[in-house]
């Protein structure tokens, strides 16, 4: 079983590697979750629109590994944001997940229509009534993620966003940081572009490590917790074997010079 390391934020300690489930349906997610939890894996990434809650739920209780041992994430979709609807959400989640509570949850995406003065607040409720131990926010701009503070009562311990080499996320990063909050990393293989990457292969190789590994290790050495998705089995492993080597200065390098290629997100 890997050593998973964990990135500690605002009061939260988030395991750095978890499984993303976005697009993961049906028996696929019940089973994938279950074969991650047996391998190791203590932190799931789910979301309201995902439409696979109740299987990320019946795959931890097959894996036999006690709740209060997996941090379970999921998020409320920018369509339930207003006061009301976001608390429902929340309650609709834990009923799919068949949860008392959640590790975290976040607010998807912000909603351009619904003021964060209204939903910010809303999301520390949740907290404030057992619902989630913490709370954060996905796909947030540095001036979002500003104004979102100004009105929390509870402490935001994650911005969850899309991170991977061709995507600068520098300034996101550091802004987050300066608050004690993790950056969550989605889609930190681009969507598989990395792990066909010759500069990361070669870096890769000196390592004995696979491109997406590479791409992986990348993100953790900028204090990201990534959340990689895979509905392959034999992935699964791989994607936890990261803690064994580290990427020098001028590896850091030639991965961030990569940033100028343009970059995909889910």
């Amino acid at each position: 079983m890997a050593n998973i390391q964990a990135v500690e934020a605002n009061g939260a300690r988030i395991p750095a590697v978890g499984l993303g489930t976005w697009e993961l349906r049906g028996r696929t997610c019940a089973r994938i979750v279950e074969q991650a939890l047996r391998l190791g894996y203590r932190h799931i990434d789910t979301a309201e629109m995902y439409d696979n809650e109740r299987e990320v739920g019946e795959g931890l209780r097959a894996s036999g590994v006690k709740r209060d041992a997996v941090f379970v994430t999921t998020k409320v979709w920018q369509s339930h944001l207003a006061p009301p609807e976001l608390e429902r959400a929340a309650k609709e989640s834990l009923a799919r997940l068949r949860m008392t509570e959640v590790d975290l949850l976040l607010i998807h995406w912000p909603n351009p229509d619904i003021p964060l003065s209204e939903t910010i607040p809303a999301l520390c409720r949740v907290k404030d009534l057992g619902f989630a131990r913490h709370v954060g926010v996905s796909n947030f701009s540095v001036a979002q993620v500003e104004e979102a503070l100004a009105h929390a009562t509870q402490p935001l311990v994650t911005n969850q966003i899309p991170w991977h080499p061709y995507i600068d996320q520098s300034a996101v990063a550091a802004a987050c940081r300066r608050h004690g909050i993790a950056i969550t990393a989605y889609s930190p293989i681009a969507c598989g572009r990395a792990g066909g990457d010759s500069a990361l292969a070669a870096i890769g190789a000196r390592h004995r490590k696979s491109a997406a590994q590479v791409s992986l290790r990348f993100l953790l050495q900028q204090g990201a917790v990534v959340i990689p998705r895979t509905s392959k089995l034999e992935r699964l492993a791989e994607n936890l074997e990261l803690f064994d080597f580290s990427l020098d200065g001028s590896e850091i390098d030639r991965i961030r010079a990569l940033a100028g290629a343009r970059g995909a997100s889910r």
